[in-house]
């Protein structure tokens, strides 16, 4: 049995994947997932788990270089950005729109979907490189 870290097997062998500039998406219970994208789905009840704390685990292990966010969490769910901003480690934010945000998660190798409901909490991680 895994000692510690993620114990999510799904979790474990997509981040054990990710080559330089791969993106996983961390989302709210609402955020649609494109057909053909995969999807690891932990969400047990509203707001269970959180997405700031999948956020956590995740970015304990992976290398992150480049963050999405939707423009509009600034204005609409303010406190969840500085939770965010509290868990980065100085990796770059980009801000695009919704719509946009929901285009590029297509691109992902998956999305992991939380039981978070509160608006516009949803991520995209560009894997980065350790060397």
């Amino acid at each position: 049995m895994k000692k510690n870290g993620i114990l999510n097997s799904e979790i474990t062998k997509v981040l054990a994947d990710l080559g330089h500039t791969d993106q996983i998406v961390i989302g709210d219970a609402g955020l649609p997932v494109p057909d053909g994208v995969k999807k690891i789905d932990l969400a047990l009840a509203f707001a269970e788990p959180t997405f700031v704390r999948v956020l956590e685990e995740v970015l304990k292990d992976m290398q992150v270089e480049k963050v999405v966010l939707a423009e509009e969490i600034k204005a609409d769910n303010p406190l969840q950005l500085e939770a965010i901003n509290h868990h980065l480690d100085g990796q770059k934010v980009a801000f695009v729109s919704h719509e946009d945000f929901k285009r590029l998660t297509s691109q992902a190798k998956v999305v992991i979907r939380t039981g978070e409901a509160t608006p516009y909490s949803n991520i995209i991680l560009q894997a980065g490189v350790l060397f």
